[in-house]
């Protein structure tokens, strides 16, 4: 049977009620197929678990991914408090999906040990996709240890709310938090394009990273990491301790300058009570950091550029699904202008082509022009089933 997408969205009250609405939404026009593979996306205002247990029962033991977001993406644009559900029919490919705890402790270790659970080969050609814990893990160590093989790479970081420091992810017949969700398509006749593009530069303003501790940054240029930015944006740094400037700090991200790669952006997800950053990453000591502002007009380019990029990639093959991965800053940037990156991914991909995606506190990405899988931040990454 050929490959078919559907995508479904409800809101409601109760999780468990919304998530089994959309289901029924997006089994509609897909009739009594058999469903192979599942992508469920829900609000982290919702009890996770109880839309996991309303999935299991809606329909069955099928392979499926998911996880929580602080904003869900479709066709129709940016929402929050629904759930977003995918389904994907072909039974041509074959399909495995797990989840396992520890990730936020023992990284490497869990991501092996997934590896295993989802048979995953150096012959195999598919696609594996990655949910990890979006607060606490080594997602750089991650990515490098990632065995060689012929499939590719996407999929980021749950996203959540950071005052209740926790995120939920979900894979196979298990959901949890802090660990990791994996699912891996594979399949000979499976095309799959990914994109992924920022819309942050750099302004001029040079620090010197010069105090880490495992993913604090301490210091910079010899003096508490805040200082920096109260001096930059005029406002003292007890006031980026506290709401709304400790989490809107993820705005004004760093920029890594690594002798193998372009530009890395790194993220800081909160300002602590002591005035350090809390990061997405580790740090090196003595590294250069350049702060970079985004812009919406140039995340909306950016939104074309990774749209195009997976394009590309599929050739002459029509795209049947997006799967659209958008860091949280991108939420935070677009107030008051929601769903314009999504619009502007429908004006490169087309107008019917299904989308399902949500926030994130990063993302994880094997593009065709990196030489290998990279951990990102402040990226959207779009994947193009086809």
């Amino acid at each position: 049977m050929p490959m078919k997408f559907s995508v479904g969205q409800a809101f409601s009250v109760e999780g468990r009620d919304a998530v089994s609405r959309a289901l029924y939404q997006a089994r509609l026009p897909l009739g009594n197929t058999q469903i192979n593979f599942a992508i469920i996306i829900a609000s982290v205002e919702y009890d996770f678990q109880a839309v996991f247990n309303s999935a299991r029962t809606q329909i069955g033991d099928i392979p499926m991914i998911g996880f929580s977001t602080t904003g869900e993406l479709t066709r129709e644009g940016s929402h929050r408090r629904s759930v977003v559900a995918a389904l994907m029919v072909d039974d041509s490919l074959e399909y495995r999906s797990a989840w396992l705890p520890g990730f936020s402790t023992k990284s490497v270790q869990t991501m092996r040990e997934m590896v295993e659970q989802l048979a995953l080969t150096s012959e195999k050609k598919g696609l594996l996709l990655y949910i990890a814990d979006g607060l606490d893990g080594d997602y750089e160590e991650m990515v490098h240890h990632l065995p060689p093989g012929r499939y590719r790479l996407a999929g980021g970081l749950a996203g959540g709310d950071l005052r209740i420091g926790r995120t939920h992810q979900l894979g196979g017949n298990r959901s949890g938090e802090g660990g990791l969700a994996g699912a891996f398509i594979s399949g000979e006749n499976l095309k799959v394009g990914i994109g992924a593009a920022h819309g942050w530069h750099p302004v001029g303003v040079n620090f010197r990273i010069s105090s880490v501790k495992g993913p604090w940054l301490r210091m910079l240029d010899d003096a508490p990491a805040i200082d920096g930015y109260a001096r930059l944006f005029g406002r003292a740094p007890q006031e980026w301790t506290s709401a709304p400037l400790n989490t809107l700090v993820r705005l004004y991200p760093l920029g890594i300058n690594k002798k193998d790669q372009n530009l890395v952006v790194r993220t800081p997800v909160r300002v602590e009570s002591d005035g350090s950053l809390r990061m997405s990453a580790n740090l090196e000591e003595g590294t250069l950091g350049q702060l970079l502002v985004g812009s919406r007009e140039n995340c909306i380019s950016a939104a074309r550029e990774a749209a195009s990029q997976a394009m590309e990639q599929l050739g002459e093959v029509e795209p049947k699904f997006a799967l659209v991965l958008a860091d949280m800053s991108w939420q935070m940037l677009f107030q008051g202008h929601e769903g314009a990156e999504i619009a502007a991914i429908r004006d490169t991909i087309g107008e019917q082509v299904p989308i399902a995606g949500g926030y994130t506190f990063g993302q994880f990405s094997h593009t065709a022009s990196a030489a290998r899988p990279e951990f990102l931040n402040q990226h959207i990454e779009i994947v193009l089933f086809g």
